[in-house]
């Protein structure tokens, strides 16, 4: 690596992400069906009719996965808690296997010196909920209050940090409007519905959690720099249009309690009655806000309804995954988010990182030096945000190790640690050791 822990400030954390669904191993510990369960189960959803069943062991092998973690030199490990395991039917009883494994995951992050950021939804909605209306039913507001409620009656006294919900746009739009995530609907009605529901129950959540006392609190959304695919009036507009739904619709709720004019052209109409109401509970405060950003898009116009765009390839180099990279558009949005949103609270970049197609070598080493290159390339944007002044306060790579990629399955990696998803081995990669490196102390 080109830096040190030395070149940012003192107090700038690092850290690294998972998720639960991705790497816990979602059929055992009894844990409740999900609605990932189901879309992947459907053909056609996951590449190699994948799913989160097994995924990397982590249930059984959370105490190596977090030795990892430590030795890597880490401040941070950001995990999440997936509902399901904890509320099998998404209300009701909880499971006491679910809650004894995250009670021993946090003290066993603690143990090692590392401060726990626990996010409190990573995508893995109860199926019994979904059953009912999922994201789309104004009632999921007061069932996350409840998981919040028991989950973090049970650890928040502990968390360094916490998030209600992992990337809002993901949840609502992609899951909701292109069909891309569970539950793979395609249906603007939906999509409004389950976006503007999700910042209620981010708000639901935060007022649960300063009800039991806790600090720290957080949103965490993800951004994509957007260009036009060309000069024209028509390429500017789709490209607004697009950084509307995707980059300044959950922020702008968050934080200035209205959601952007161009959006609401198409998603209004199907806004649940009362909508305005709920920004006083969206907008409760909070104390740092989290930008995950991996890649720009070229938007271009299309005929067709609104919103009456597509993407256009790119020129850029690209990922395994086909997410072209550009390292500028992670100090824009840092300055961006923080001059129009966020203002003086804390920024944190809580995912940054590649796929690439990483294999094992005989000698047993995973040179990822594509890896190396992309870490380095935006931590250089992040120590510039930093040198301006910019309060962003640290950096959290996705992920530690491969694990379930969603849709995508098991193909793309994006771990600095290598699993052998057939052994379940764990085998640090160069980029492991580079950052190992860079960050004694």
């Amino acid at each position: 690596m080109k830096f040190r822990r030395a070149d940012f400030p003192s107090d700038f954390l690092f850290g690294t992400a998972t998720s639960s669904y991705q790497i816990e191993g979602h059929a055992q510990g009894g844990a409740g069906p999900t609605h990932w369960d189901s879309f992947a189960a459907t053909p056609g959803n996951v590449v190699g009719a994948d799913n989160g069943d097994i995924a990397c062991d982590h249930l059984n092998r959370w105490e190596e996965d977090l030795d990892l973690i430590r030795d890597a030199g880490f401040d941070v490990y950001r995990f999440s808690t997936s509902w399901a395991r904890v509320l099998p039917e998404g209300t009701g009883t909880p499971n006491a296997e679910g809650l004894d494994f995250y009670d021993r995951l946090v003290d066993g992050i603690l143990e090692r010196g590392i401060k726990p950021a626990a996010t409190l939804y990573h995508w893995e909605l109860p199926q019994a909920l979904a059953d009912r209306g999922g994201w789309r039913n104004r009632d999921i507001g007061d069932w996350f209050a409840e998981f919040t409620e028991v989950v973090m009656g049970r650890i928040g006294d502990r968390v360094w940090s916490a998030a209600p919900i992992n990337e809002p746009f993901c949840v609502g739009w992609l899951s909701h409007f292109l069909g891309a995530h569970a539950p793979g609907m395609r249906d603007i009605r939906a999509t409004a519905r389950a976006m503007h529901h999700i910042l209620l129950a981010h708000g639901r959540s935060i007022e649960v959690m300063r009800g039991l006392g806790m600090q720290n609190l957080g949103a965490v959304c993800n951004f994509e720099y957007v260009i036009p695919a060309d000069a024209s009036p028509a390429a500017q507009k789709a490209a607004t249009l697009y950084d509307g739904y995707y980059n300044r619709f959950f922020v702008s709720g968050l934080f200035n309690g209205s959601y952007p004019a161009d959006v609401l052209v198409g998603l209004e109409p199907h806004l649940p009655k009362g909508w305005q109401d709920d920004f006083d509970t969206i907008r409760a405060p909070i104390d740092w806000i989290g930008i995950n950003y991996y890649t720009r898009k070229l938007i271009g116009p299309v005929d067709g309804p609104w919103p009456g765009h597509g993407e256009v390839p790119g020129t850029l180099p690209k990922t395994q995954v086909g997410w072209e990279i550009y390292p500028d558009g992670l100090y824009a949005f840092i300055k961006r988010v923080h001059e129009a949103y966020a203002r003086d609270i804390p920024i944190y970049i809580t995912e940054n990182g590649m796929a690439w197609d990483d294999k094992v070598a005989r000698d047993g080493t995973v040179s990822d030096p594509r890896r190396i290159a992309y870490i380095e390339d935006h931590l250089e944007r992040v120590k510039r945000a930093a040198d301006e002044g910019l309060p962003v306060k640290g950096y959290f790579v996705w992920s530690l190790m491969d694990n379930f990629e969603w849709a995508l399955g098991y193909g793309p990696r994006f771990g600095l640690v290598h699993v052998d998803y057939k052994t379940l081995k764990r085998t640090p990669k160069a980029s492991y050791h580079a950052l190992k490196d860079a960050l004694k102390r």
